[in-house]
């Protein structure tokens, strides 16, 4: 009987010196791993930060807004998506609204933006993703629709022709993941970017 008690604990020992040497092997080779990983690709280790002549502009992953001081949205840039997170495309505050679509104030604030986008952009028809944030709230794409359905705006305030403009929105528009998952992006600020050097 003894020796069976006294076995107990000898065992329990073995165990937990077991699980903290795995435990401890574990942690080293994933940290080994991951610094391997953000040395093979510091661009995206570093954030895809994004600069146009030795000026860090924004980040390839990272939405944000072109609007002036007072919110309203500037004529002569592609517009990102509606943004919940802050004040708007706050990376501190990272969020959705939450909001479920049939709550009144949801449907009121799509109504109200859809009538903005018809007040800059003129008549038609109004993408999902130009009326709606995403769930982070700092989406940087935009669905190709939108990005088309500002064409005209774009290159009217910036006097360029509106095909050359619709010419760089395709150049511009991603395939989705794998080919399959999603639909086609545009990220807007390597447009945006894109667009300033055309317009040289």
């Amino acid at each position: 009987m003894s020796s069976v008690i006294s076995r107990g604990p000898v065992r329990t020992w073995r165990v937990a010196l077991g699980l903290l040497l795995l435990t401890t092997v574990v942690t080293i080779v994933y940290t080994f791993v991951v610094s391997l990983i953000g040395l093979a690709l510091p661009s995206q280790a570093n954030g895809s930060l994004v600069a146009v002549d030795g000026r860090t502009v924004g980040s390839a992953l990272i939405g944000q807004s072109f609007a002036d001081e007072k919110g309203n949205p500037l004529p002569e840039w592609f517009q990102s998506r509606p943004s919940a997170a802050g004040d708007g495309y706050d990376g501190g505050a990272s969020s959705g609204s939450n909001l479920g679509p049939d709550n009144p104030d949801l449907r009121k604030t799509i109504e109200e933006r859809k009538a903005a986008i018809v007040r800059l952009d003129g008549p038609g028809a109004v993408p999902p993703d130009a009326v709606t944030a995403s769930g982070s709230g700092l989406d940087p794409n935009i669905s190709e629709a939108y990005a088309l359905r500002q064409v005209d705006r774009v290159a009217k305030a910036r006097g360029l022709d509106a095909p050359a403009v619709r010419s760089l929105v395709e150049q511009h528009v991603q395939a989705p993941d794998l080919g399959y998952l999603g639909e086609p992006v545009v990220n807007v600020l390597q447009l945006n970017i894109a667009l300033a050097a055309l317009a040289r």
